[in-house]
C-alpha cells in the first residue's frame, strides 16, 4: 500500500529459470499488496514451480489465462482486462528482469504516484534499446559510433554480441563494485514513442478507461499508440535501476557464455546483506531444485489450457536448415564485426 493506492505486481509467467532471481525481490517488499503471476505457459515443470511458491509466498496470487488459450505472447493482452481497479498502481515485470536495485519497488510507485500526467513510466532497464540510448545521450555509456533512439535497433535491440558486452560493461563496472547509483540520470520525458514495456506501471483509473482492452501487440499499444491517442507521454525514472536478461533475438549468444549465471553469482552475494531477501532467495531455490529433481513428471503433465498451432519463423526455419557449426562460425564473426562497440 502507498498512501491510497493498493500496489499490485505482475508477471506474465513463465520461466523458472529466470523468475527465481526475481521472485525474491517482490514478496520481500512490504509496499506489494499482491503479486500476480499470469500463468502464460504449457510448462507443466513451471507451472508446479508457480504453485509452490504461491503456496511459499501469501502475497503471491496466480492468474490464469482468461480465454482458456496461451500462445505465447499473443495470449498475454487478456490479462489486462484485470488491471482496471481505480485504487490501484500495477507494476508489470518481465519475467527475465534478474536484479533490481536496493529500494527499486518502492522509489518507482512512489514516483507513478507523484507523476500522474503520464501513462506509463518505467525504470531505466539495462538492455533496454531506449534505456540504452538514455545512457548513451547522457554520457554514461560511451559507444564508438551513435545509436539512434529505435526500440527495435539493430544492435541495441537485436544483437546477441552487443548484449553480451553491455551486460559484462555493467556487471564489472557498476553492479558487482555497488556503484550502480553512478548511471543514475533523472526523470527523463518521451512520447510518441515505442520502447519495449519490460518493466512498466500505470494506474489501473487509466487502464480503466478501455476496459484493459489490448488489441494487437500490447507494447505498440501500450507504449505508443493509446497515449498519443489521448495526448499523453511516457516517462522514465533514472534514477532507478533494473536489469533485463534477454531479448529472443539474445538469447543463445547470451546463454553461451554464462550471463545468468553470472547474475545469478552477484546477485546471490549481494543479497547476504538482506536477511529476508536472502531467506526468500534460499526458499526459492529449494524450490526450484525440488521441481528439477522430478522435472520429467512435472513436464509430463497435460496442460490446462487449449493449444494453438504456431507455424515456425522464418529465422527457425533457416536454423533448422543450416549446421550448427556454421551458425556458431557466422556469431563469431557477427561478434568480430558488430558495428557498435562499448567505449572503455
Amino acid at each position: 500500500m502507498y498512501q491510497q493506492y493498493k500496489v499490485v505486481l505482475n508477471t506474465a509467467a513463465g520461466r523458472r529459470r529466470y523468475m527465481q532471481y526475481l521472485i525474491p525481490y517482490v514478496v520481500t517488499c512490504p509496499f506489494v499488496d499482491r503479486y500476480d503471476i499470469w500463468v502464460n505457459t504449457h510448462n507443466g515443470a513451471d507451472i508446479e514451480f508457480f504453485r509452490r511458491v504461491a503456496d511459499r509466498f501469501p502475497v503471491v496470487n496466480l492468474v490464469w489465462q482468461p480465454d482458456g488459450v496461451v500462445n505465447g505472447n499473443a495470449s498475454i493482452n487478456a490479462f489486462y482486462k484485470e488491471c482496471v481497479a481505480p485504487d490501484t498502481v500495477y507494476f508489470k515485470l518481465d519475467d527475465d528482469i534478474i536484479w533490481m536495485e536496493p529500494g527499486l519497488i518502492e522509489r518507482m510507485v512512489r514516483f507513478r504516484v507523484d507523476n500522474p500526467q503520464y501513462f506509463l513510466v518505467s525504470p531505466l532497464v539495462i538492455n533496454n534499446a531506449l534505456s540504452t540510448y538514455l545512457l548513451q545521450l547522457s554520457g554514461k555509456l560511451r559507444l564508438d559510433s551513435y545509436c539512434e533512439a529505435s526500440a527495435s535497433h539493430p544492435v541495441l535491440w537485436r544483437s546477441g554480441a552487443f548484449a553480451q558486452e553491455l551486460h559484462a560493461w555493467f556487471l564489472e563496472n557498476f553492479l558487482k563494485p555497488g556503484l550502480w547509483e553512478k548511471l543514475h540520470i533523472g526523470k527523463k520525458e518521451m512520447g510518441m514513442t515505442r520502447f519495449s514495456i519490460n518493466s512498466v506501471l500505470w494506474f489501473g483509473k487509466e487502464m480503466r478507461r478501455f476496459s484493459g482492452i489490448v488489441p494487437g501487440d500490447d507494447e505498440e499499444f501500450l507504449s505508443c499508440i493509446y497515449p498519443t491517442r489521448q495526448g499523453l507521454s511516457n516517462a522514465w525514472n533514472g534514477d532507478a535501476l533494473v536489469a533485463h536478461f534477454a531479448f529472443f533475438t539474445q538469447r543463445e549468444a547470451l546463454d553461451r557464455v554464462g550471463i545468468l549465471e553470472q547474475y545469478g553469482a552477484v546477485v546471490k552475494e549481494l543479497a547476504r546483506g538482506d536477511a529476508a531477501l536472502q531467506e526468500a532467495f534460499g526458499a526459492v531455490r529449494g524450490i526450484l531444485a525440488d521441481i528439477q529433481a522430478d522435472e520429467a513428471r512435472w513436464l509430463a503433465t497435460a496442460s490446462p489450457y487449449r493449444r494453438v498451432a504456431a507455424g515456425r519463423t522464418l529465422r527457425q526455419r533457416i536454423k533448422a536448415l543450416v549446421p550448427a557449426r556454421l551458425l556458431r562460425l557466422k556469431e563469431l564473426n557477427d561478434k568480430e564485426s558488430a558495428p557498435v562497440h562499448i567505449v572503455p
